[in-house]
């Protein structure tokens, strides 16, 4: 247990049996009345955010959310299986926990992988991961940097887009977040 003034950025609270994590919160002291914190709040696990207002000092329950760097080995069913890097534990993910990091997952990659009592909450990628290309149509002669896009599909299978003079078999750097294309990579 907390009080709304221990409230600090990234901390994750538990309200309502659900865990939110605190992205932005301020004191606010008015001239008449009692202070007050004002907060938006992210959901740790659908990603909804909503303003609350607490009144100053009153309890809030806490969460420990256990973030682990840890390194993904492969997809077993519909779990994706992970290993805790100083333990060699192995712990399953499921797809739905996975989200849209299984997009640019490759084995062997680290990962953090947040938990709260032993369940997995969500899997956070660094913001951009080198990957390659396994297909995308031949480029025509011609073809500038500066032009349009194409599809490519990369090796987990995922599709973005890419400038009009990659080719196949070509490592790219693509954003996480949104699998939006950031660069050719040389070998």
């Amino acid at each position: 247990m907390a009080t709304t003034n221990d409230l600090k950025n990234g901390i994750v609270l538990n309200i309502d049996g659900q865990l939110w994590t605190v992205i932005e919160f301020q004191h606010v002291k008015p001239g008449k009345g009692g202070a007050f914190v004002r907060t938006k709040l992210k959901n740790v696990l659908s990603g909804k955010v909503v303003d609350r207002t607490f009144n100053a000092g009153l309890k809030v329950e806490t969460a420990t959310v256990d973030k682990r760097d840890m390194q993904y080995l492969y997809k077993d069913g519909t779990d994706y299986v992970f290993m805790d890097s100083a333990t060699f534990d192995q712990l399953p993910v499921s797809e739905v926990t996975v989200g849209d990091a299984a997009h640019f997952l490759l084995e062997n990659q680290n990962a953090l992988v947040a938990t709260h009592e032993g369940v997995p909450l969500y899997v956070e990628l660094p913001p951009s991961v080198v990957i390659g290309i396994m297909y995308t149509e031949p480029g025509l002669q011609g073809d500038r940097s500066t032009g349009g896009t194409k599809p490519a599909t990369l090796e987990t299978g995922y599709e973005i887009q890419v400038p009009l003079f990659l080719e196949a078999n070509t490592k790219v750097k693509v954003d996480t977040r949104d699998g939006s294309y950031l660069g050719r990579v040389n070998d």
